[in-house]
């Protein structure tokens, strides 16, 4: 791409058209990933429900963005693994493990923040 292409609304667009179609694809195609999204929209009426801080917000909307963006990673390295060799190689489980670890991390720490977040939202109920 020429330094033109890099100015072309249109460009921009088709880029923008692209990584839509991914989201898409993982939506449809990856159960994990509409477990998240349903979570997502779980904490997001609970954060609003609850009327959390500016700052809660930010830990909120940067834990879901973080494990969908992880997520989006690890479906295209299983992908692409599986791309590269139809058959059992242990670099090949090596890499989908790790890819797999780095989304667990990813989620225990997003279960972490939302239970420092909500839990005294939650205590303050009763």
């Amino acid at each position: 791409m020429d330094s033109q292409d890099k100015r072309n609304p249109i460009s921009f667009i088709s880029s923008l058209s692209y990584a839509i179609s991914g989201v898409n694809i993982a939506l449809k195609a990856e159960r994990n990933m509409r477990i998240h999204f349903i979570s997502s929209i779980i904490v997001l009426l609970g954060s609003y429900y609850f009327s959390i801080t500016k700052i809660e917000w930010l830990f909120i909307l940067f834990a879901i963005g973080g494990m969908f963006a992880l997520e989006l990673v690890n479906t295209a390295i299983e992908r692409v693994v599986d791309l590269v060799t139809g058959e059992y190689h242990p670099l090949a489980k090596q890499a989908k493990d790790l890819a797999a670890g780095a989304v667990l991390v990813y989620a225990v720490l997003s279960v972490a923040i939302g239970m420092i977040i909500f839990f005294p939202y939650i205590l303050n109920l009763f």
